[in-house]
């Protein structure tokens, strides 16, 4: 447990990177997370950044490849991925919550030693500049939170060995989630929930996940979000919804939860 005793609840929230090139989103966001703060939530953001990478990716012509929903980082590629991730996608999210009157400061996880990893190898494939959570340096992030500022968090993250890796976005707000005891994990996504048969589900217990996974009842990119989930519920965070940004605001969505 944490030694830092916030007045009010952490809440960490992912969004995504296709969400983040919508300007009506970004708007609503701005809206929600105005609301929250007024309600004594203390947010975190997560973000991904995942069409601007392939954006930079397709101008200059860097090819790159997936191995098991992960994407290789060359070392040509980590440049393109830090300018898609720390530059372009996280100082257009601090600029709206800014220009909205929210305290908003964007890092990453190298910032301040925040995030530390290793790197992670798919079976005995090396994916490049990827990186898998180690260690998350709380200590740095509470005084932001005290002074009631909303940290804005790209999942670039340092490597034990000094250099930068790429961090899956989900694997990122689960650990700071962790770290901080927050009282929800909430991943933003463009649907409602998870949906199971076509049956949109108002809550799964986590020792359900890896079987659901197994059986295809739950593919693609929600996968990562699941597994984090179930991840975090089981490493105590109470509370991990899933959920669009309408559905946020009212507390409604899938809502991950021990057995």
């Amino acid at each position: 447990m944490t030694d830092y005793i916030s007045p009010h609840p952490i809440h960490v929230i992912k969004i995504g990177g296709n969400q983040i090139d919508d300007q009506a989103f970004l708007a609503a966001m701005v809206d929600t997370i105005a609301t929250i703060r007024k309600n004594g939530v203390r947010p975190i953001i997560v973000h991904g950044g995942g069409q601007e990478i392939v954006r930079l990716h397709d101008e200059l012509g860097i090819p790159f490849d997936y191995v098991e929903g992960l994407r290789v980082t060359s070392e040509q590629s980590i440049r393109l991925v830090k300018m898609a991730l720390n530059g372009i996608a996280n100082l257009r999210i601090v600029r709206w919550f800014v220009n909205g009157g929210i305290d908003a400061i964007g890092l990453n996880g190298i910032d301040l030693g925040l995030i530390r990893v290793e790197k992670h190898l798919v079976g005995d494939k090396d994916i490049g500049r990827v990186g898998r959570i180690t260690a998350v340096n709380k200590n740095k992030l509470e005084p932001l939170l005290a002074a009631g500022m909303v940290p804005v968090i790209s999942p670039i993250s340092l490597g034990h060995d000094g250099f930068s890796y790429n961090v899956n976005a989900d694997q990122v707000a689960e650990a700071l989630a962790i770290a901080l005891d927050a009282s929800q994990l909430v991943f933003i996504t463009d649907v409602t929930g998870v949906q199971i048969a076509g049956r949109p589900m108002r809550a799964l217990e986590a020792k359900q996940i890896e079987d659901l996974i197994f059986g295809q009842f739950i593919t693609g990119g929600m996968i990562p979000k699941v597994r984090a989930a179930a991840a975090a519920i089981n490493a105590g965070v109470p509370g991990a919804l899933i959920t669009n940004l309408e559905n946020y605001a009212k507390g409604e969505g899938t809502m991950i939860v021990r057995s």
